[in-house]
C-alpha cells in the first residue's frame, strides 16, 4: 500500500493520499488550505490517479481545496451525512473569531458531486477495503477510516485523535459527552499496532496513546483491546 501525507499550507492540516500502490487508482483525504501544488506533485511522483475525495469531518481546514480536486477531475467527495451541511455552508462549523478572520466572504463552491459515507462500515473505492467508523465529538459527522496496512493497520482519525491529544469540542457541533463515548467506543478497542495518522500533528499508535494520551485514561472503562 502506498501513502502519502504532507501539511496544508494553513492550520497544519494533514492531506493524504492513499493508493494500493504506484501508478494505480487512489482516494485522497482530507485536502486543506492550499495544498493543489503538492497534491499535484505527489501524484505525478507516484503516477496516481485520484478517484475520489474522502473527508474525515466538514471543518474548513480539511475540505477547503475539495472543490477544486474534485472538479479538475470529475471525481466525488464523501463525507459523513451528519457534516453534510458543513459542504454546503462551512461557516456553520466555524469559531466567531474564525468567522470574523474571513470578514464574512467565505469563498466558497460546493463540490458537484457530493456522496454521503455510511454511518458505519466498510466501503470499497480505488482498490482499496475502507472501514467507516462514525465517531462523533469534535463534529456531529467526524468519522475513523481504517485500513489494513502492509504491516500493521492504519486509522485516518481526522480530528478525533492526535498525538498526546484530541480534537477541541467547542466549537459549533462540538460535543465533549460524544468525544469520549467516541475515544472509549471506537478508538480504544483498537490494537495497540493500529497506526495513527491524525489531522494535525504526527503519526502515533494506539498503544502509545493508550499508554500516554491523558484523554484515553479518562474514557477508558478497562476496556479490552479487538485486533483485526
Amino acid at each position: 500500500m502506498l501513502v502519502a501525507g504532507f501539511p496544508a499550507q494553513a492550520f497544519g492540516t494533514n492531506c493524504y493520499v492513499v493508493a494500493p500502490a504506484a501508478g494505480e487508482q487512489c482516494v485522497v483525504v482530507d485536502p486543506g488550505i492550499g495544498v493543489i501544488d503538492q497534491l499535484d506533485a505527489v501524484l505525478a511522483e507516484h503516477r496516481l490517479q485520484p478517484i475520489a475525495v474522502l473527508l474525515t469531518h466538514g471543518h474548513l481546514d480539511h475540505t477547503f481545496s475539495v472543490t477544486p480536486v474534485c472538479g479538475a477531475r470529475g471525481i466525488t467527495a464523501y463525507i459523513h451525512p451528519s457534516d453534510r451541511e458543513l459542504l454546503t455552508d462551512p461557516a456553520k462549523g466555524l469559531s466567531n473569531d474564525m468567522k470574523a478572520l474571513f470578514g464574512g466572504r467565505l469563498p466558497w463552491t460546493e463540490p458537484d458531486d457530493v456522496a454521503e459515507l455510511p454511518d458505519g462500515g466498510e466501503i470499497s473505492i480505488a482498490g482499496l477495503s475502507i472501514t467507516v467508523d462514525h465517531a462523533p465529538g469534535h463534529t456531529g459527522g467526524s468519522v475513523l477510516f481504517r485500513l489494513p496496512g502492509d504491516d500493521a493497520p492504519l486509522c485516518f482519525s481526522g480530528d478525533v485523535l492526535f498525538a498526546g491529544s484530541v480534537g477541541r469540542t467547542d466549537l459549533p457541533g462540538g460535543d465533549s459527552a460524544a468525544m469520549m463515548v467516541s475515544l472509549r467506543e471506537k478508538v480504544l478497542p483498537l490494537a495497540d499496532e493500529t497506526v495513527v495518522l491524525p489531522g494535525h500533528g504526527p503519526a502515533t499508535t494506539i498503544g502509545l496513546e493508550r499508554a500516554s494520551n491523558p484523554y484515553l485514561r479518562e474514557a477508558s472503562p478497562a476496556h479490552p483491546t479487538r485486533g483485526w
